[in-house]
């Protein structure tokens, strides 16, 4: 590898794991290699030699960019096949595929109730690496119970809408869906599904059903105990709930003021967007318990105490 940031390490069974650099959040991104499959492929700023490695087909676990942004150059350097859920890909198109995204965004942040000055400071980094990103077109789609060289397809909505987690003999290539030691984020943008904080705790169950016996993340180090670090999260999860509806009352909020209450005034505006979006996914969650009532238009939406 000339990259020095860029490593391949042999884990058990088979299991070859690429870490790539990132310029943000967790500064790196795990790709794995299992036989001829390659799952996920990093941003795509400084992609390994590919065809080095042996890869035959990819496999991408959701549509962010630092798991989906080099799978055009993945495929094209090696002439290996790319398989990707349906979902994740119509989300796929409509975010990176298409020119008017950031506008949309935009209106949508205003609809919860961020001031319009500050709309664009809040989506100007989501974007920085958006000309960058060349995800494959037309994939090869996957759903629920597919087979891909023998690892079962597993639909894990949640941190995305569209997430897939890739299961063989006891061993789970989860992407961002279950990770060691930080919290995926979880929350709710326009075109999304209702309630993504309920379809990730569910998938969070869900795992613990499936237990297995090692989860491949796609951030830190691989995990033994998924079941419990499942039920860690739905925790934080029920925790959280509670401090945003907590932060309600009988007078209506938008998202964006909520956010202020539960995550503090005090953050940056890549942190504040992640705080507005996860307060929102809190915030409908609550709703469907009955615990919260919605009011407003597309112009404008707030949230009560019931």
């Amino acid at each position: 590898m000339t990259n020095p940031e860029v490593s391949v390490k042999q884990l058990d069974e088979g299991v070859r794991r690429v870490t790539l650099p990132l310029p943000t959040g967790p500064r790196h991104v795990h790709c794995y290699i299992v036989g001829g499959t390659l799952f996920d492929t990093g941003i795509g700023l400084e992609p390994p030699p590919w065809r080095d490695l042996g890869v035959e087909r990819i496999a991408i676990t959701h549509f962010h960019p630092d798991h989906v942004g080099g799978a055009e150059a993945a495929a094209a350097e090696t002439g290996a096949t790319v398989y990707q859920g349906a979902l994740d890909y119509a989300q796929c198109e409509r975010v990176w595929g298409s020119a008017d995204w950031p506008e949309r965004i935009a209106d949508w942040f205003v609809t919860h109730g961020v001031p319009e000055p500050l709309v664009n400071d809040l989506i100007v980094q989501g974007h920085a690496f958006a000309p960058f990103i060349r995800f494959a077109r037309d994939p090869e789609l996957l759903y629920e119970g597919s087979d891909l060289d023998g690892w079962e397809v597993v639909e894990l909505p949640g941190h995305a809408d569209g997430h897939l987690g890739f299961l063989c003999d006891g061993a789970l290539i989860a992407g961002d869906h279950l990770l060691a030691r930080i919290t995926p984020a979880v929350g709710l943008y326009p075109e999304s599904r209702p309630d993504p904080l309920g379809d990730y705790l569910a998938s969070l169950e869900r795992t613990i059903e499936l237990a297995p016996r090692v989860v491949y993340p796609g951030h830190g180090e691989p995990i033994d105990d998924a079941a419990g670090r499942a039920q860690e999260i739905i925790e934080h999860h029920r925790r959280r709930l509670d401090a945003v509806f907590s932060a309600l009352s009988t007078d209506p909020h938008s998202g964006f003021d909520i956010s202020h209450a539960v995550f503090g005034a005090e953050l940056s505006p890549q942190q504040r967007r992640i705080a507005v979006v996860e307060t929102l996914s809190h915030l409908e969650r609550l709703v469907r318990e009955g615990r919260a009532a919605r009011a407003g238009d597309a112009r404008s939406v707030t949230y009560t105490a019931p």
